[in-house]
Formats: structure tokens, sequence, C-alpha cells
């Protein structure tokens, strides 16, 4: 098929761009343009990508281009958003601009052009804490952030084209995705890079929270799962692996598997405020399955500890490691 990715240049994205390449899709990677012409992290993708694909370079944001992107697509899988939590207390507007407009400029096109399918990314955080677990697709959405609160706007909105105009839209809603390429917003890269810097002495916020963990090639292998999937249209499916483990618990596990002690210090700059701290994320994945087929294969203590493992020796490559500033705090 001929498919559309956007955010394309990011983490998952770059990931996803690749793995659709490998299986012999005609893909069009829609970058945020900027006046140095980078592609992201597509710019350091793998041997066997590099040239397969087309770069648009736009904004979400515009939906003229956003059209223009789209012609001739068969499938949009829709993954541009700003993401960051810390940065959603700072400038609340650009996600709603980017995220919630973002998404709507996505599927106004898509039904303007007949798109066969679009694919929009959803979040665990617009689950909030969890009231009941594991959290299930019928879980009542709280927005304890503005990212959260966007991105519910965005699911919303996509869905209300599915309802409104039978615009063919699936929702994937993947869990806390890890691995190599991931910022340091993050708390997987954060604690790899401070260590692999030569810090003992780690900065963190709060290590009392729960996250259901997934591997980055597992949530690229969901959105392939959702795309390929006829029953998932219309459909709110979570990708998760069914595995929650606490934040304290997966510093310890990174630590033992690079082979060093460290202390940790709480760094109140990175501490969400009370009342906006997801304290428990655990996703149920029965709904993936059962639509799509999609299991994880990085599931459990053990699939969690190897794609760690696999995480580490990515991040601590010189060539990968100078790439993060790991002695600053990464909003």
């Amino acid at each position: 098929m001929k498919v559309l990715v956007t955010g394309a240049d990011g983490f998952i994205g770059s990931h996803l761009t690749e793995a659709l390449v490998r299986q012999g899709h005609d893909v069009r990677a829609f970058v945020l343009y900027n006046s140095f012409n980078s592609w992201g992290w597509l710019d350091s993708c793998a041997d066997d990508v590099k040239g397969k694909f087309d770069v648009f370079a736009g904004d979400i944001r515009d939906p003229y281009g956003v059209k223009k992107s789209m012609q001739g697509c068969d499938l949009v899988l829709h993954l541009a958003a700003l993401i960051a939590i810390p940065y959603s207390y700072h400038s609340p507007d650009t996600y709603i601009d980017t995220n919630v407009k973002g998404t709507l400029n996505i599927v106004q096109a898509a039904r303007e052009l007949g798109v066969s399918k679009v694919v929009h990314t959803s979040t665990s955080e617009v689950y909030g804490t969890a009231r009941f677990v594991p959290i299930t697709e019928e879980h009542p959405l709280q927005g304890q952030s503005p990212y959260s609160a966007s991105k519910i706007g965005a699911d919303q909105i996509a869905m209300s084209f599915y309802n409104a105009f039978d615009t063919p839209v699936s929702v994937i809603r993947p869990f806390n995705t890890y691995g190599p390429r991931q910022s340091a917003r993050a708390i997987i890269p954060t604690v790899i890079t401070q260590i692999a810097s030569g810090q003992r002495r780690i900065k963190l916020g709060a290590l009392h929270p729960t996250r259901d963990f997934n591997f980055v090639a597992d949530t690229v292998q969901g959105f392939i799962a959702v795309a390929q999937s006829e029953k998932s249209v219309g459909e709110v499916i979570n990708v998760g692996s069914n595995f929650e483990i606490s934040i304290g618990d997966t510093v310890a596990m990174i630590a033992d598997i690079m082979g060093v002690k460290i202390e940790i210090e709480t760094d109140e700059v990175r501490l969400r405020p009370e009342k906006s701290e997801v304290d428990r994320l655990w996703a149920a994945n029965d709904k993936a399955r059962e639509l799509t087929g999609w299991s994880p294969g990085y599931a459990g203590h053990d699939g969690f500890r190897r794609g760690l493992q696999e995480t580490v020796t990515w991040f601590t490559n010189p060539d990968n490691l100078k790439n993060y500033k790991a002695g600053i705090y990464n909003v």
C-alpha cells in the first residue's frame, strides 16, 4: 500500500517507517519542516531502508499541507503530536493546536480524499490514574495534564469522524513505549544516559508510580496489526504488555543490567503536580489480541528485562549517547 506516516521523524514513527519499508510498502514520511532540513531519526535510519521512502516536510497544524501529503495514500498512520507532559504545563496552547487541530486536519483530509483507513495514535495517559486494573478500553478518561486532555480531545475528534461520516478510523492506544531513539524526557532513557555518562547519583522524579512498559518493536507491530485488521475500524484498542512495574523497580533493574550501584536524588523540578501525577497504569490487551491477533513479544518480567538490555546496548554506544544531554533535565 501507499502509506503516510505522520511523525515519522520521531521515536516510534521512525521505527514504524523502517518496518513498513521492509514489508514492501510505498511509504511517505511526514516530518516536521525545519530550516536545517533535518528528518529527525530518519537521518540515521537503517542502511537497508535509506533512500527507499519519500519524505514530506510540513506541519501537522497546516490543513493544506496535510491534505497535500495525503494525496494518493491508501493508509494513514497518524503519530505526529506533542507528547512531553512537563512541557504541556508550560505551553498548553501548542498542544491543542498540534494534537487536537492536527488530528482534525488528518481526518478531514482523509474524508475528502477517500482514504481507506486512518490509524490515530492515542496514549495510556488519557486514562489517568487507574480506577481498576488491568485497564480496559472502557476505563473512564481523565485529563490529568494538558497533554492528556489534548489527546482525549484528539481521540474524540478522530472517532467523531467515524461516527458522523463513516470515515474509516481506528484508534490505537499504546502504553509506555521504550527503546532505542527515545527522548531523554522519558524515565528509561533518563536513567540509562545518566549512568552511561558516569553519574552514580541519579536525579529522578517520583518512584512510586507504576507503568506498563512496551518495547518499541512490540508497539510497531501493534500499529501494523491494527492497520491490517478489518475488525479494528471504529474501535479503540490498547497496545500494552499486561505487565505492571514501578518506576523504582525499573530503575533498579536498569542499574542491575548496567552493573552499577546508584543513589537516587529526588529532583523537585521532575515531580508532577500532585493531582496531575498518574499513579498507576496497567493495560488489558485482550481486545488487541481478539481483533488483530497482536500480542507482545517482550511480555512480563523476562520480556521487559530483555527489552531493557537491548535499549541499554543502543544507548551506551558512544555514537548514540553523544546525541543526549545527560547532565540537564530534558523537559
